[in-house]
């Protein structure tokens, strides 16, 4: 069974940094391309970033680039989203994704989903 579980969420005032990971296990990490997402309150779901597999093409939502990072580790099967200059309107729970062949990610659907990790931006 696959499982995708994110940590290092929290809060943090405006202009700071926060890291999250994102670990996955119970299937094989080659090929999968991994994301991540954020939903605010009353918001609905919101691309941020993805990674494909080799770990060199990435994507990022345009309100977060230039700012967020997210890089990954094949051989520990885990995910980084390094988030810095932090603003209020990045308060949300964000959430990691995985996706294997056949792709679904280009429609922004991914097969397994973790169960988020909220980041709270203080003024």
């Amino acid at each position: 069974q696959v499982q995708v579980v994110e940590s290092g969420g929290g809060s943090v005032q405006a202009g700071g940094s926060l890291r999250l990971s994102c670990s996955i296990s119970g299937r094989a990490f080659a090929g999968v391309v991994m994301g991540w997402f954020r939903q605010a309150p009353g918001k609905e779901r919101d691309f941020v970033a993805r990674i494909l597999w080799n770990g060199r093409s990435t994507t990022y939502a345009d309100s977060v680039k230039g700012r967020f990072t997210v890089f990954r580790d094949n051989a520990k099967n885990t995910l980084w989203l390094q988030m810095n200059s932090l603003k209020p309107e990045d308060t949300a729970v964000y959430y990691c994704t995985a996706d294997w062949p056949p792709y679904g990610f280009p429609q922004n659907e991914y097969d397994f989903w973790g169960q988020g990790t909220q980041v709270t931006v203080s003024s």
